[in-house]
């Protein structure tokens, strides 16, 4: 007997009125393609993470768009290091440290793919903006605001030479949480019967972390310290970004049960089972226990292939962290870090191999419906030595 779906009813209304609303042709096809041909995807993250990365992007963006398989791309977060500044967004004069131009490079790079681009965010472009490491750069609440500006300013379609419509939480939210309109770039869509949901899970242990810890020094005028500390504005942000993705959650897979897809793919940036994380001195993962578990149950009554794709922590893997057997000949590698409990052999997860290891690549993912696992992958080198 299936679980119940927390407020699946009222998101699966909100989500097919929004696909109502929004059935006008796009440049590259409607959210939900009931097509079943086979699709590729390129699937990179943690990228770029230096200056000479950012300079060299064509050798990335030129193999992706020599592949005349690949119809769209996925970056799963972290747009530069975690000892990089932030943009200064929303402080007047920005922080000497700060690096206002970055962002808007990264995006000028995402357009120059030729196919369409999905992003969600990660924790070095908003989360850790307060760090000294990444030089008290930025407020993070202000970061994540010119994050959303401008990569999800045109909401329900995607970065990227050619734009793909998809449905975003933004126009597709659960009608008793309006708040959650805010999360535009939690998005999904459907082709080749895969449902395809992304979802804003930064590292840092979910935000957990608390901004700054103590009084921060900031180059230039003297900027308030709540900019960077306020916690009471820290927890709320996670409070309220957690219960969006469980919603946006419960929504996909009650989508994905009513088209009767082959597979459901979920995209974000934290590596939710990172022994580092774990290891003393490390960021902890107790945030990510209750979508770990969500994520869970929903695989479980799912029951078809669930493919998890994360960043975060750099060295590629691909593993089936919620089984305690074989799943796809690919063993798990990890313990029951959030207290399932039980099984799940039907997950799959796949961390990226990111810009700071060589060598330098990117996942091919392929994916089609009529194959009984529905998704292989190979990694392709686009720079086998540093500098690139």
């Amino acid at each position: 007997m299936k679980r119940p779906i927390r407020t699946a009813a009222a998101a699966t209304l909100a989500v097919a009125a929004a696909v109502g609303v929004q059935h006008v042709k796009a440049q590259n096809g409607d959210p939900i393609n009931p097509g079943s041909n086979p699709t590729v995807f390129a699937v990179y993250g943690d990228w770029p993470y230096s200056q000479n990365l950012k300079d060299t992007a064509s050798l990335l963006i030129d193999s992706v768009n020599s592949d005349p398989k690949v119809r769209l791309v996925m970056h799963v977060g972290d747009i530069h290091s975690g000892s990089m500044p932030c943009t200064g967004a929303g402080l007047t004069p920005p922080p000497s440290t700060s690096v206002p131009s970055w962002n808007s490079d990264i995006f000028g790079l995402f357009e120059q793919f030729k196919d369409p681009v999905v992003y969600t965010p990660g924790d070095n472009e908003w989360t850790d903006c307060h760090k000294t490491k990444e030089f008290t750069s930025g407020a993070p609440l202000n970061e994540l605001a010119a994050v959303r500006g401008l990569f999800f300013a045109n909401a329900g379609y995607t970065l990227g030479g050619r734009k793909k419509q998809v449905i975003t939480q933004a126009q597709a939210y659960d009608p008793h949480h309006p708040a959650d309109a805010q999360f535009v770039e939690n998005v999904m869509w459907e082709e080749s019967q895969v449902l395809f949901v992304m979802l804003n899970v930064p590292g840092s242990n979910d935000d957990g972390l608390p901004w700054s810890g103590g009084t921060a020094t900031i180059p230039g005028p003297p900027y308030p310290a709540k900019a960077f500390l306020n916690e009471t504005e820290r927890t709320q942000e996670v409070a309220a970004r957690d219960a969006a993705n469980l919603r946006w959650l419960d929504a996909a897979f009650a989508q994905a049960e009513g088209d009767k897809v082959k597979a459901v793919l979920i995209g974000l940036q934290a590596d939710m089972w990172d022994p580092a994380a774990i290891a003393p001195g490390g960021d902890g993962l107790h945030g990510y226990d209750t979508l770990v578990r969500a994520i869970a149950a929903h695989s479980k009554d799912f029951g078809k292939p669930v493919l998890l794709i994360n960043g975060d922590s750099h060295l590629f893997e691909a593993d089936a962290p919620l089984s305690t057997a074989f799943y796809n000949n690919v063993p798990t590698t990890v313990g029951d870090y959030h207290g399932v409990g039980y099984a799940v052999p039907n997950f799959m997860r796949i961390t990226v191999q990111g810009s700071t290891n060589l060598p330098h690549e990117w996942l091919r993912l392929s994916i089609d419906p009529k194959s009984p696992q529905i998704f292989s992958w190979q990694n392709v080198v686009y720079c086998a030595s540093d500098p690139c």
